[in-house]
């Protein structure tokens, strides 16, 4: 039996969270990879926690790799995010994250806006 051990690289993603008026801003940058899932996992659990329906923008704009441990994760968060009624929106600039979104076809379902100012704006007048 083989046992891969992969160390957490907690320096690898950085997150941060504020509050725009009724919206949840989650800030995301670095790699999100498996090693660093569970660390948003936690952070976007607790965002759930704080409100029913929650107004959530996760801004991926510094956010420079992620793995399908990682997508994963953005789906299950859409997912249980739409299914309390709540809204998400993406902040997303052309690169490695944009590109996955489309050719996943992720695009087609995430709604998304080149920064995270833009995706609130949006949320505020809806």
């Amino acid at each position: 039996m083989i046992t891969l051990a992969y160390p957490a690289r907690a320096r690898g993603l950085e997150i941060r969270r504020r509050q725009e008026g009724a919206c949840t801003v989650v800030e995301v940058a670095g790699e999100l990879d498996m090693n660093a899932v569970p660390l948003l996992r936690a952070e976007l659990d607790g965002v759930m926690r704080a409100t029913r329906r929650p107004c959530l923008v996760l801004d991926l704009t510094k956010t420079t790799f992620c793995d399908s441990a990682g997508l994963g994760l953005l789906v299950g968060t859409y997912t249980r995010v739409r299914e309390t009624g709540g809204r998400v929106v993406f902040a997303v600039v052309p690169g490695m994250i944009s590109r996955l979104l489309t050719i996943t076809h992720l695009d087609h379902h995430f709604e998304t806006y080149e920064s995270a100012d833009d995706a609130v704006e949006i949320l505020r007048a809806a």
